[in-house]
């Protein structure tokens, strides 16, 4: 908004001031009207009852095909922020409002313009928003339609599920461009499908299709084109009427306990389990076992 009326001002456009209409200025007044018509790159909605703690973190930059620049990622920085402090979201659908693709991975135009530090910053930034993204306590549900290729697969991985529809495609493309994956792709990508199948496919940048997505466990369900939002959100669905509480330490369980051997596992779970044990929720689940009935969690 700053530099909108920084714009406007010197075009003559505030306060009920008038330039003298040429060309230059009439030039930045456009651009200023451009600025203002512009969508933010990621939007957040909420969903209404029946489906109340189901968040839909959207990724609108259609003139770029999603790709990610210094903008977008402060979309995401501040989208995943805003989860992050909403005690009433229990599940995040992340999903694309642009028809055939998800993301298209880095900003090369943009990158081309910046320094190697600029680089540097840019990259350890998207791979710590990233893991900002997997650190959060609920789980989040990723819906590829049409191409995730680099950042954008990277930014998938980062979610706990992945539904696709049959028309997706995937790649990590970055050796072809003489770099690595730098968002996660090295570490997230040998953790999901093994290192022997990850080299492969970092080494080569080769694309993969949805049936093999599927195959190899990169996403967990392939549905028909066009309905991976509505597999998508039956899953949310049944996630939303589980015990948030026990959700949530289920999540933290799995992670860290994935991180450590056996036994340190099973003391996380043990961990986990003391959470959930002296809770309101916990209570109302045996008495609605008993009285057959569906429980209604508070989350306390």
């Amino acid at each position: 908004m700053r530099i909108l009326r920084g714009i406007l001002a010197v075009s003559g456009h505030l306060a009920g001031r008038r330039a003298p209409a040429n060309n230059a200025h009439l030039a930045l007044f456009s651009r200023a009207l451009q600025i203002l018509a512009q969508q933010e790159p990621v939007r957040l909605q909420k969903l209404s009852a029946p489906d109340s703690g189901i968040v839909e973190m959207r990724l609108e930059r259609p003139e770029a095909r999603n790709a990610i620049g210094r903008e977008m990622l402060q979309g995401l920085r501040s989208a995943i922020e805003k989860v992050k402090a909403d005690a009433t979201a229990k599940v995040v659908l992340l999903a694309s409002s642009v028809p055939k693709v998800f993301c298209a991975g880095a900003d090369l135009k943009e990158r081309r313009l910046m320094s190697p530090c600029e680089v540097r910053e840019f990259v350890n930034s998207l791979r710590s928003t990233f893991l900002s993204f997997e650190a959060l306590s609920i789980p989040t549900i990723a819906i590829v339609e049409g191409a995730a290729f680099g950042g954008g697969l990277e930014l998938a991985l980062s979610c706990d599920l992945r539904i696709c529809g049959e028309n997706a495609t995937f790649s990590l493309p970055e050796t072809g461009l003489a770099i690595i994956p730098g968002a996660g792709g090295t570490q997230r990508l040998p953790r999901i499908v093994g290192k022997s199948r990850a080299k492969e496919l970092i080494f080569t940048g080769r694309r993969f299709d949805a049936v093999e997505a599927v195959t190899m466990g990169v996403v967990n369900y392939c549905v028909p084109a066009g309905e991976a939002y509505k597999r998508a959100l039956e899953l949310a669905q049944e996630i939303n009427q589980k015990g948030p509480l026990a959700i949530r330490m289920a999540k933290k369980a799995i992670n860290q306990g994935m991180e450590v051997d056996l036994s340190a596992g099973l003391a996380v779970e043990e961990e986990c389990y003391e959470q959930v044990l002296h809770t309101q929720d916990r209570l109302e689940g045996l008495a609605a076992f008993a009285e057959k009935r569906k429980p209604v969690y508070t989350g306390k």
